[in-house]
């Protein structure tokens, strides 16, 4: 459902979630028009009042560091392959989110929906379905799996504000996010080189794959968002918050109403950068097809139905090609 009332904006808002979590119908929709008015825009807003612990947060960058201080034989033992469903260790340059450039000066682990080892998904080897790979850091798999839920679950609460927004029922997305193809993903940068690979960035301009990300960030900066009129602005860190951006399957599905917009990430001078996404992406079996009201006569529906993990197959390959690390086989 359009609404000519929400301006375009290029600027990154601050939204407090807490009137929402907190219940009640005139809080919950306060905090969706916010949120609507910012993924009609920017496409980017931070979140404050969120609910997720500083110690659990503190907690997840302090085993990713131990993570990525261990030696390269070690870090290699969790290796990312087209057989690891999306999970597992990313070596540096391992990665181009531009493939048109140099491939991306980061390293990243990344973590998967937790399934037992009978879950008929893996039993039947399933797209995107597979066992995490857990490296030997103490404490490493508690704290993350924690943090999944944490994050996973506030997600959830997101798409209950893209449904308020939208005009759809509160519940719209739950069926379609009880079992997601959602990923923690764990970025170390080093310090900017005094050389980089011609067009060679920490993260390549992108726009992410999914519905939504919730990015937590240390306070080393370096990431920036490219404007309507294509200037970068940068997103500065501010303590206690998540950074949120709309990703390509949320822009499919309101039938490009949502806007998901390219960023990139410059890595810091004279220091290294550390950071942690949450990228929650669809059941693998959900039909990503316009949503109810958001197609129009002057506004028709611009995409055909897709099934969620076929959709993130789409985006996922293109990424790891040019390192010889493909997202799936098939």
């Amino acid at each position: 459902m359009l609404n000519k009332d929400i301006a375009m904006t290029d600027t990154i808002p601050v939204i407090d979630l807490k009137p929402l979590l907190e219940g009640g119908a005139e809080g919950r929709e306060a905090v969706a028009k916010q949120i609507g008015e910012a993924c009609r825009g920017i496409g980017f807003f931070y979140l404050s009042g969120h609910g997720v612990p500083a110690e659990l947060r503190e907690a997840v960058f302090d085993r990713s560091n131990a993570f990525f201080e261990t030696g390269e034989d070690e870090k290699r033992r969790s290796l990312f392959s087209a057989a690891t469903g999306n999970r597992g260790f990313i070596p540096m340059k391992g990665e181009s989110l531009d493939p048109t450039k140099a491939p991306d000066l980061k390293e990243a682990f990344n973590i998967g929906l937790d399934l037992a080892p009978d879950d008929p998904e893996i039993l039947a080897g399933a797209r995107f379905r597979a066992l995490n790979l857990w490296p030997e850091t103490p404490g490493f798999k508690k704290t993350m799996l924690d943090y999944f839920d944490a994050v996973c679950s506030l997600g959830r609460v997101l798409h209950e504000a893209f449904a308020t927004e939208l005009g759809l029922p509160i519940d719209f997305f739950a069926d379609k996010l009880d079992k997601p193809l959602a990923t923690l993903r764990l970025l170390h940068y080093p310090e900017s080189p005094a050389q980089l690979e011609d067009g060679q960035y920490g993260a390549g301009e992108h726009t992410d794959y999914g519905c939504v990300t919730l990015l937590a960030t240390d306070d080393a900066g370096g990431l920036e968002v490219r404007t309507r009129d294509g200037q970068w602005l940068p997103a500065p860190y501010i303590p206690d918050t998540f950074v949120c951006n709309i990703g390509d399957c949320l822009m499919r599905w309101t039938n490009d109403i949502y806007v998901s917009t390219p960023h990139r990430v410059v890595n810091p001078s004279g220091r290294e950068r550390y950071s942690v996404a949450f990228f929650l992406d669809p059941n693998p079996d959900a039909i990503v097809e316009c949503l109810p009201g958001c197609a129009t006569e002057d506004n028709p529906a611009k995409y055909p139905p897709i099934r969620g993990d076929d959709y993130l197959l789409s985006k996922l390959n293109p990424t790891y090609e040019k390192a010889g690390l493909m997202a799936e086989a098939s």
